[in-house]
């Protein structure tokens, strides 16, 4: 019974965290996006495309941790 909570608890924990540092990774993105974007605001055309790509690349982490968590929990 005590490994079942210890797996369901590491799982939740794994998920929080990957959660958290997809959301700490967007938001400083756009943040530094926002910064770049106000000081020349004709450089945006050239950064969308990567902003995207990066938002991609933060999202898949994300889901690894999604991944992993459920591996934690049905083991």
């Amino acid at each position: 019974m005590d490994n079942i909570i210890g797996a369901y608890l590491g799982a939740a924990i794994c998920m929080g965290l990957a959660a958290l540092g997809g959301a700490l990774g967007i938001g400083m993105m756009m943040s530094r996006l926002f910064d770049s974007v106000a000081r020349q605001p004709e450089i945006l055309d050239r950064v969308r495309p990567l902003v995207f790509i990066g938002i991609a690349f933060i999202e898949t982490v994300a889901l690894y941790g999604l991944v992993i968590s459920i591996l934690l929990a049905t083991k």
